[in-house]
């Protein structure tokens, strides 16, 4: 089984947990192989959870498979883990844990490839966005504390977001993503 990280410092992962994001977007860079244009030489399934870049030249292919179950990366401190795993990197870092170690799982329901752009506005619900009152948005864990950044439209906020989890300019550059809908199974 492999795993995935959510951001814990916008709360996704707390938004995952509860429910709220059944939707992530991945962009589409890494694992990058050198295929030929034609047949790609790839099968079945696996051949519509690719991409063709560079002038096909280089195939993105996807990190996870419809029907694959995951683990939810958390840090033992976070999950409830024996103490014996206090002295172990993952005790505070969730990217150091192992998979079979996490209480919770997704299964990936459905792949699909697009622009980061092309995002609905359902889609942005999906992907854990928030409303608070009037405005759209969604929280950051700063210092004990919670901050709510507000936006008028609800693609704003995702657009955002995204810039914060995945770097600056992301949204702007409109990268191709893999667009992995889930279901929390436990």
């Amino acid at each position: 089984m492999r795993k995935i990280c959510f951001s814990d410092k916008y709360g996704l992962t707390d938004a995952v947990l509860e429910g709220r994001k059944t939707m992530t977007r991945r962009l589409a860079f890494g694992g990058l192989v050198e295929k030929p244009c034609h047949g790609y030489g790839l099968e079945g399934k696996e051949k519509d959870h690719c991409i063709l870049l560079d002038g096909c030249k280089q195939v993105a292919k996807s990190t996870y498979k419809i029907d694959e179950y995951v683990a939810i990366a958390q840090r033992y401190a976070d999950c409830n883990r024996a103490v014996c795993l206090r002295e172990s990197a993952g005790w505070d870092n969730k990217m150091f844990v192992r998979p079979d170690l996490m209480p919770h799982q997704i299964q990936i329901i459905n792949i699909e490839v697009q622009r980061l752009q092309d995002i609905s506005d359902e889609d942005c619900l999906k992907e854990g966005i928030d409303r608070c009152e009037k405005e759209w948005g969604y929280w950051e864990h700063v210092n004990g504390g919670l901050n709510f950044y507000a936006f008028d439209t609800i693609r704003q906020a995702f657009a955002s977001l995204i810039d914060k989890v995945s770097g600056k300019g992301t949204w702007q550059k409109n990268p191709w993503v893999f667009v992995y809908s889930f279901i929390l199974v436990r």
